[in-house]
């Protein structure tokens, strides 16, 4: 019994150690965003996009704990703070050793259960941050962290607690919705809560012109942008890989490898796909599309990064890198004014990505996917469509037309990224 204890224990703390690096990995994500995003905006609104990014940050992970973790798990770690087996009392860690011997530990896996909230609490981080760009350079801060707040303790919790929390709203477990690491229930979702508030908020002065011309607005900063890139490629092996929930076991680790191979794969052909159709269509090798295509190609194997063959992998990757192009062109025609292409790569990617499980999931079905698309998308687009107009009602959310001339570095925070060069780009 005493060896048993020791490969439970060590098993445990594997599992663990897993989830928290995983959960870095992650967390390591917000700088990708941030830097992302500092480089996509003009200069003069630098110092304020990273604030959103930090600020945001800080409160998903404070509103989580005092709220959303309940409501999407039925668990709570404001008040008790104990490190427990996640899921098991004393008595049922008991009954799984005593088990153990049949079960050849195939099924013995288990965490801390303060491990699971801290990887939980930075995909909520994430979720959030993809509704900073989007809204760039023209809405108030205080009006956007108040949305921060709502969004990260009540709308996304609860639309998690309907899919991955496996409560029984809308029956999405018994018509198989299949989202592995959050295609939907995180990208999807983030981009439904961006497209929202940018109904509400309206275009940049001067993105488009008095006959439905678009006007190019160039970032500032394009090596910030690749390095935020960068790092997101790199997060994103903790945001799939860690969604295995455990290492311990061949079977896991053989399928956590292939997790990594899958998600890489993925993220090469989104960028190679993106390269090839802005050179047909642009007649150049247009950067800024090449790092949405990684983006999106990330974005599309995540609904299912284990099962698909590494070649499969690959072309999911470059259907959402050639889907993203066509996305942002498409709703810039529509005047939907997205800086960073965040409700492209995140939304309509993530969309696809959703549908993309039915090419390896024998398991998945289609009615499944869809009920659970329209689930995510309606519940946040219509929630947060709700809050933005209550926020628009009381404080306003877009600054003065002098103001976003000015930049929101000046106006909202008080102080320029590049002091050195004065309010430039304007």
């Amino acid at each position: 019994m005493d060896n048993l204890n020791h490969i439970f224990e060590l098993q445990y703390a594997i599992d663990t150690f897993y989830f928290l690096i995983c959960g870095a990995l992650v967390w390591w994500m917000a700088a990708g965003f941030a830097m992302l995003e500092a480089g996509l905006v003009r200069s003069k609104n630098t110092t304020e996009i990273l604030t959103k990014n930090v600020a945001l940050f800080a409160i998903a992970c404070t509103m989580y704990l005092i709220c959303g973790y309940q409501f999407m798990y039925d668990g709570g770690y404001f008040l008790s703070g104990v490190t427990t087996v996640a899921g098991m009392d004393d008595a049922a860690v008991a009954a799984v050793l005593a088990s153990s011997h049949e079960s050849g530990f195939g099924d013995m896996g288990e965490y801390a259960g303060a491990s699971d909230f801290y990887f939980q609490v930075v995909f909520v981080a994430t979720c959030m941050s993809i509704v900073s760009g989007a809204v760039a350079e023209r809405m108030k801060l205080f009006a956007f962290l108040a949305f921060a707040v709502v969004m990260t303790g009540f709308i996304y919790p609860i639309e998690g607690g309907w899919t991955w929390g496996g409560k029984s709203v809308f029956g999405l477990y018994e018509l198989s919705f299949s989202d592995y690491a959050g295609s939907g229930i995180v990208h999807l979702a983030g981009a439904a809560a961006a497209l929202a508030g940018v109904l509400l908020l309206g275009a940049r002065k001067g993105k488009y012109g008095p006959n439905g011309e678009v006007r190019a607005i160039p970032g500032a900063n394009l090596p910030l942008a690749a390095l935020g890139t960068f790092i997101l490629w790199m997060g994103w092996f903790g945001f799939n890989g860690g969604s295995t929930l455990k290492l311990g076991g061949i079977a896991v680790a053989n399928e956590v490898a292939n997790v990594f191979l899958n998600t890489n794969a993925a993220a090469a052909g989104g960028a190679i796909a993106a390269l090839i159709v802005a050179k047909i269509l642009f007649k150049k090798a247009d950067l800024t599309m090449i790092l949405n295509g990684a983006l999106a190609g990330l974005v599309a194997i995540t609904a299912e990064p284990a099962d698909p063959t590494p070649l499969l992998s690959t072309l999911i990757g470059a259907a959402g890198g050639a889907l993203v192009v066509f996305s942002i062109i498409t709703l810039d025609k529509l005047k939907i004014d997205d800086p960073v292409g965040a409700i492209s790569v995140h939304g309509v990617v993530g969309i696809w990505g959703i549908f993309a499980v039915l090419l390896s999931d024998a398991d998945a079905t289609f009615m499944g996917q869809l009920v659970g698309t329209l689930t995510i998308f309606v519940w946040v687009f219509v929630t947060s469509l709700i809050v933005w107009s209550i926020i628009k009602a009381v404080m306003g959310i877009r600054v003065t037309e002098e103001e976003e001339y000015a930049g929101t570095d000046v106006t909202d925070c008080g102080l320029e990224a590049y002091p050195e060069f004065g309010v430039s780009n304007k």
